[in-house]
């Protein structure tokens, strides 16, 4: 009998134990698919450190997958009605929600339905087939996932940050629109925040301002669309505040976007943004210290659209596909680290340590 192999967390901080089981056949409307790529997401860090409260033990973790179809129990179609078969390449939504219930179908907004639930993130090890997160040589896609064919021409490594960082960013900008014209400032420098600056260029930003701590990363967001950088390292608060007011002729950005999941950055943008903007917090994924707020004078009196950001859904997944499409050149430089799914532990560390702005495993 054919096994598939995955990389499991059994315990919080310690390395994955390597896990073989028996390789599935799908049920009805379910697709088996062999992974070619698994993204690792800071998110990642957070639940191998026991920091997110979601996370189930043992657990195979990824939650960005790109993989090829092996086999389908029955007819099986993309969300654009397209029928799979094996040997498709395809990128999935993450998030697999009821369809049914209030948030799904009155509210229109599924990314806040109460039942869903996330490859790599709700579900153990032990439930059903065992294939349940990306850190694997196989997935077994639930009947209810949401399907994309991969584009043609785009490396799956290229493309597999664009099923979290990249629909989170659009969800962002979904909630928060950017016009033609806007001034916009974006805190931080990993895939998230390197998204967002590619989201803020298509949308038509005059000015896209980053502020990051790191200049390689600096570069990359020069290299999506950014116009301005402000090294944290290099600049005080005060300098990079300076700086944003004479771009803006006093006013303050148009819109905010955090990407970095710092409660300072929070701190430092609200006095950034003109009264009457927006910002949307898109980075803070776990639970974080509260921080002093003054609802007059930051929220009220300045007319400020403050935005939580959580997670996203299909359409936000299928708008970030078509971005990297569009360039795929700087997407595939954001990839610096490349791990054996022997060394996702090695993987998990890199992007802990900040070694790797976008680390994969390639099983």
């Amino acid at each position: 009998m054919k096994e598939a192999t995955a990389a499991v967390l059994t315990a919080f901080g310690q390395p994955l134990e390597r896990r073989e089981v028996p390789l599935p056949r799908p049920a009805h409307g379910e697709v088996l698919v062999r992974i070619l790529v698994a993204g690792v997401c800071g998110s990642d860090v957070h639940m191998w450190r026991g920091q997110d409260p979601r996370t189930p033990l043992p657990i195979t973790l990824g939650h960005e997958g790109v993989g090829q179809v092996l086999e389908t129990a029955g007819s099986r179609k993309t969300v654009d009605g397209r029928e799979l078969k094996p040997g498709d390449v395809v990128i999935w939504n993450r998030g697999v929600v009821c369809g049914r219930c209030y948030w799904c179908t009155v509210a229109r907004t599924p990314a806040l339905c109460p039942n869903r639930w996330a490859y790599g993130i709700h579900r153990s090890f032990d439930y059903g087939a065992h294939l349940n997160g990306c850190y694997a040589d196989h997935i077994l896609l639930h009947r209810d996932t949401d399907i994309l064919l991969a584009p043609d021409g785009v490396a799956p490594e290229t493309l597999v940050a664009a099923s979290c960082s990249g629909a989170t960013a659009a969800h962002a900008f979904d909630l928060c629109p950017c016009h033609p014209g806007d001034t916009v400032l974006i805190q931080g420098v990993g895939p998230l925040g390197a998204f967002a600056v590619a989201f803020a260029r298509a949308s038509g930003a005059g000015q896209i301002i980053v502020v990051g701590g790191t200049d390689s990363r600096l570069q990359l967001c020069r290299a999506l669309g950014a116009t301005t950088l402000l090294n944290r390292g290099q600049l005080t608060i005060q300098e990079r505040r300076d700086a944003v007011m004479d771009l803006t002729e006093g006013r303050g950005v148009d819109l905010a976007i955090e990407a970095s999941g710092s409660v300072e950055a929070v701190q430092e943008a609200l006095p950034l943004i003109r009264v009457g903007g927006s910002y949307a917090i898109a980075g803070i994924a776990e639970p974080r210290d509260p921080i002093p707020f003054e609802l007059f004078r930051d929220l009220a009196r300045r007319n400020l659209h403050l935005q939580g950001v959580w997670v996203s859904d299909t359409r936000h997944l299928r708008q970030a596909v078509s971005l990297v499409t569009r360039d795929p050149g700087p997407f595939e430089a954001m990839v610096t680290h490349r791990f054996a799914l022997s060394q996702a532990t090695e993987a998990l560390e890199a992007v802990e340590n900040r070694l790797a702005m976008k680390a994969v495993i390639c099983p």
